[in-house]
């Protein structure tokens, strides 16, 4: 039983442990861009920890699917794929909360879709569900995408 859920647990696991590990080098930056002007459509602080920690579960199941289809290149392909926007996620807070670089958080936050992209491909090859998964991870990026953009439009 353990081999089977094993993938889920441990990437799943990763995937938050970046983001925790990005959210508590960028904890100060929270403070200051409370005092910015937000535009609307603008979510609650409360809501970002949660949606966050639900798709980085998602990205985490997603390559674990991808992880038990496949072998060799293909199983390198996406893993490669799948830590690349990691990194890239990784990132963009530290830019955009941390440097406070919101113009260069917005095109970077434009690599890492496109970068999700290329994963959500890469794991439909493999398995429908698991790029499926990612779609709510394609849509928050979006949303994310407007935000940083227009923080960027309102306090400059």
């Amino acid at each position: 039983m353990w081999n089977k859920i094993r993938p889920y647990v441990g990437f799943s696991a990763l995937a938050l442990a970046v983001g925790g590990l990005s959210a508590l080098l960028t904890g100060g930056g929270m403070e200051s861009f409370a005092a910015l002007n937000k535009p609307p459509l603008s979510p609650p602080a409360w809501l970002f920890p949660v949606v966050w920690t639900i798709l980085y579960v998602l990205m985490g199941v997603g390559m674990a699917i991808v992880w038990r289809e496949t072998r060799g290149q293909e199983r390198r392909r996406a893993l490669t794929a799948w830590a690349l926007q990691l990194a890239v996620n990784f990132l963009w807070p530290i830019f955009f909360f941390g440097l406070e670089w919101r113009l260069f958080s917005f095109f970077w936050l434009v690599l890492l879709f496109v970068l999700v992209v290329r994963m959500t491909r890469i794991f439909a090859q493999h398995s429908r569900l698991a790029a499926l998964l990612q779609i709510p991870y394609l849509v928050w990026l979006v949303l994310a995408g407007y935000l940083n953009f227009a923080v960027w439009l309102l306090n400059r």
